[in-house]
């Protein structure tokens, strides 16, 4: 895709850091946008940064489906066919798994996995049916690839979305329809005060807030990348078609370093009774793999 300018956008957790960066940046190519936030306050005050007739803001829970398609049915009322999609919500909790409540799982699980399932099940069979084209970025992390004991439900979400996002790739890209997946490292964000916006009806099984460690966060994030950094090397891997987006190159050469550990785990074995047969339906699977691929970044 190479030309983004008259087409509409969506974003969700736009209202503040990659989101905000995103809809500046759309805005700047041509775009009509659309900022859909948790937090209504946090919209209206986007909305005075961005002073633009073709930017509108939708208070939304992406973890609701109903909600999703009435925004859905809203914004493409006032700004016409969505044909740009950025699942870019998402929340944390930095505690490990095994310290975790079922509250827990399904607030991370709700925005951050079935936020993105709800955007892609709302929105792309519409892309569908126009035959418009388009592009979807899901937002990841670096956590989709680098793991620690915390935050253990983040990075089960993260792996979940890489995962949705690759397989999407695929599948749409008969339709015409680019599917990219942005992996930022530390961004200067809010996502340090997720707890802020908990639902309260998931705050049952929820530890104390650590206030001070919070705190630390805050700091941590101001170092972090700016929002309109991230979104201009979003917007250009999109314009090349690029599934990675790796805005930050920091992490290369520890990336090259855990993969060749997962590499490293393979062994050869003596060769067992079914061996033949199975590479032969590999090798099928494989071809199939391929050809996907070849699909995908031909678009």
């Amino acid at each position: 895709m190479t030309q983004l300018a008259g087409r509409t956008a969506f974003v969700t957790g736009g209202a503040n850091g990659v989101g905000l960066g995103l809809a500046r940046a759309l805005l700047a190519e041509g775009c009509k946008v659309a900022i859909a936030d948790v937090r209504e306050d946090s919209i209206e005050a986007a909305l005075k940064l961005l002073e633009n007739q073709h930017v509108m803001g939708v208070p939304l829970d992406v973890a609701s489906r109903e909600s999703f398609a009435q925004a859905a049915d809203r914004l493409e009322a006032e700004l016409g066919p969505v044909s740009l999609l950025f699942n870019n919500a998402g929340v944390n909790l930095f505690q490990t798994i095994d310290d975790s409540s079922y509250d827990d799982w399904d607030w991370l699980l709700g925005v951050n996995l079935h936020g993105v399932i709800n955007g892609v099940t709302t929105f792309v069979p519409r892309m569908k049916e126009r035959g418009l084209g388009g592009h979807v970025c899901n937002t990841a992390s670096m956590a989709a690839f680098l793991c620690n004991g915390a935050p253990g439900i983040y990075n089960t979400t993260k792996f979940a979305v890489r995962g949705l996002s690759e397989s999407l790739r695929y599948s749409l890209a008969a339709h015409g329809i680019g599917v990219s997946m942005l992996c930022p490292g530390l961004v200067k964000s809010q996502i340090y005060a997720s707890d802020a916006i908990r639902p309260e009806a998931l705050k049952a099984g929820a530890k104390e807030v650590n206030t001070e460690f919070v705190s630390n966060l805050e700091k941590l994030h101001e170092a972090g990348m700016e929002p309109e950094v991230i979104a201009a090397r979003t917007l250009e891997a999109i314009q090349e078609n690029r599934f990675y987006i790796f805005s930050h190159p920091e992490f290369k050469d520890e990336l090259a370093e855990v993969f060749d550990e997962v590499l490293a785990d393979f062994r050869e074995y003596p060769e067992d009774p079914g061996l033949a047969d199975r590479l032969q339906i590999e090798a099928g699977r494989r071809a199939s793999y391929k050809k996907a691929r070849e699909a995908a970044n031909a678009l």
